[in-house]
Order: structure tokens, then sequence, then C-alpha cells
């Protein structure tokens, strides 16, 4: 693998890749009425989520929150509910707090100045360069994995984008090829070939508007780029979640602590198994601490993977009379922020 970026000059990228992009575009709901909020949801949804899932979520939100006020006036809970499914919920928490800073400080208009929008929670330098070219053609790179990878391919840029250095490059890159005209589209594009053509394994190098201006792909060498990141092990953290329910049919949820992983949303109570403890036992101890004395039945098992850990869910059920807490019925789910790590756990319950 070559030490040193190569490829072809800066500007030679606009035209073959607007060419491309304006017969290969996907049609994608937020390219209908790219104004600053709509661009703005879409990209916070879009970080480390698939299209075809955020096409799912995407209007539905937006008819819950029509603007960036209406989410301003909704509660932390309400935000939250409408998000489940999406993952990553502190991406979530940093959009409601967002659009707040926007009412409170910004007259509830969303700031079109790259610096004031990036004082805004949760948006660094790509999710400003990306809502600003695409909805007012400023000229802002922008850098996700999918321009990264293309980058990183045409101009041969060594090493992993993680790291610092080859970080700062591929951005240098980035906006070197920016065009004077149509830079939302060339920053749309970019994603797009990314996305569609330039893909993390089997590129499709036959239909890539570069073509020969490829550095890598001249090389013969377009998967060797970008060098991949060594992947940390992912610890295995084993839980019980327990189906406390009441003679009514209602059954308790938690809320998670206000701090933390999947934190001050709701699920069933849970517990993680001590070294060597045994599941059934740790049941039976988190049953005896909510006050049921039956001794709890096994349903079966719910597994989630986060980016960080993989949870092992054992799931059981015990009678309860009832007591202190949220009670709540099947009907109701829908009202509390319940993440899909819980789903699952409540799908082997027969909740959902």
């Amino acid at each position: 693998m070559s030490e040193a970026s190569e490829g072809p000059a800066p500007d030679a990228l606009a035209q073959p890749l607007l060419a491309w992009f304006s017969e290969h575009k996907r049609e994608l709901p937020w390219r209908d009425e790219p104004d600053l909020y709509r661009v703005w949801v879409s990209e916070i949804m879009l970080q480390q989520t698939q299209v075809e899932t955020v096409k799912r979520y995407y209007e539905p939100f937006l008819e819950r929150f029509p603007s960036v006020s209406a989410l301003a006036r909704a509660s932390e809970d309400e935000v939250l509910a409408a998000w489940q499914g999406l993952g990553f919920y502190r991406r979530a928490r940093n959009l409601h707090k967002a659009a707040r800073e926007v009412v409170a400080e910004h007259q509830g208009v969303v700031p079109s100045d790259p610096a004031s929008l990036g004082q805004l929670p949760g948006l660094g330098r790509y999710t400003v360069g990306a809502i600003l070219s695409l909805t007012q053609d400023q000229r802002l790179p922008i850098l996700d994995g999918n321009v990264a990878r293309v980058l990183a391919r045409v101009f041969r840029v060594a090493g992993s984008p993680k790291k610092s250095a080859v970080s700062k490059r591929l951005w240098a890159l980035a906006e070197s090829v920016l065009p004077e005209r149509q830079v939302g589209d060339f920053n749309e594009a970019l994603m797009e070939l990314g996305a569609l053509v330039c893909r993390p394994t089997s590129p499709a190098c036959q239909r890539c508007p570069f073509g020969e201006l490829c550095a890598a792909r001249a090389a013969d060498e377009a998967t060797a780029y970008p060098e991949p990141s060594k992947q940390a092990e992912v610890p295995r953290v084993e839980r019980v979640s327990l189906l406390l329910r009441r003679p009514d049919g209602r059954f308790r949820l938690e809320q998670r602590p206000p701090e933390g992983l999947l934190a001050r949303m709701w699920e069933l109570p849970a517990a993680e198994l001590g070294p060597a403890e045994q599941p059934a036992r740790a049941a039976a101890a988190l049953a005896r601490k909510l006050g049921a004395r039956a001794r709890p039945r096994f349903l079966g098992t719910a597994e989630h993977r986060f980016s960080h850990r993989h949870w092992l869910q054992h799931v059981f059920a015990v009678d309860a009379q009832g007591g202190e807490g949220t009670w709540v019925s099947a009907e109701e789910l829908g009202d509390y922020a319940v993440p899909t790590a819980a789903k699952k756990t409540l799908k082997v319950a027969g909740l959902s």
C-alpha cells in the first residue's frame, strides 16, 4: 500500500460526479423540502443509522414535531418515545436540547452561521457542513464514513481515517474538491457514491463516475483503502429482566438512571449478574427486592448488541400483588421511551 496520497487534480471531480448524481440519486424524503430544520433532523437520524431505517422514522417524527419550536416545547420523554427504534439516544437528547437553545437564544430560527450552529449540542463539523451546504449551498466540506472512503480511494490516502493525521488529510481533501457552485449537490453526491457504488466491500468500480481518476482503482487496490481500524473486543454482560405482573394484567416498568447507557429510558426491572451468579438465583433475589414472594418462571433469553457491549438478557416472570412503582398495560407502552434492548425482553414476555 502506498504511503503517500496520490490522485487527480481536486477540481477534476465535480463534473463527472454531479452528472452521475443527477441520474442516479435516490428519492429520499429529506430531499423534498431541504430547509434547515428538516435537514438537521435527517442528519442527526442518519448518524450511525442506515438510510432505510431512517426513512421509516423521519416523516412520523416531523409530523409529531413539525418545527423547531414544537420540538422545544415537547418533553424529553415525548422525544425519546418518538425516537424509539433509531438507537443511540444521546442524539435525540442533544437534538432536543439544541432545539430549546434555538428557541431561547435565536428566537426560534435555526442559525445559518457555521460558528453559531456549531455551538448547539450534538452538532460537529460534519453536521454543520452537511446542513448548511445542503440547504444554503454554503461552501463547507463534509466528512462522514462514506465520504472518507471515497476520498481515501480516489487519492490513495494511507492509514486509518480514525487516526488524527489521516483525518486531517481527508478533511483537507474534502475542502479542496468542493466546486464553487452546487456545493450541496456535490456533498450529497459524495455520500451517495460511497453508499451505492464505492462500498466498503465489493465496490462497483465499473459503475463509478471517476473511472481511472481514482488512484486506488488504477493501482487495482480499491479494497485496500481506507485502512481498517482495529476493533476492540466487545464485552458480554449478562442480566436478568423480570416481568412482574399484577392480577389485573398490569406490569411494572422501571426508569433507568439519569446518566449513562439508555439514560432515563424505561425497561422491565433488571439486574446484572455477578461473577458466576446463576440467572434463576439473581431473578429470585430481584423478585424479593420488589416484594414478590413466588418463584420466578424462566421465559427465555433476549440478546442485544450495542457498539461497545453485548447484553444477554434472561427473562423471568413472577406474579405480584402490586406496590409502589410504575405499572402499565401493554396498550400504554407507546407512551414510554422503551429502547430496542428492552423491547426484546418484552417480546420474550409476550408483550410486544
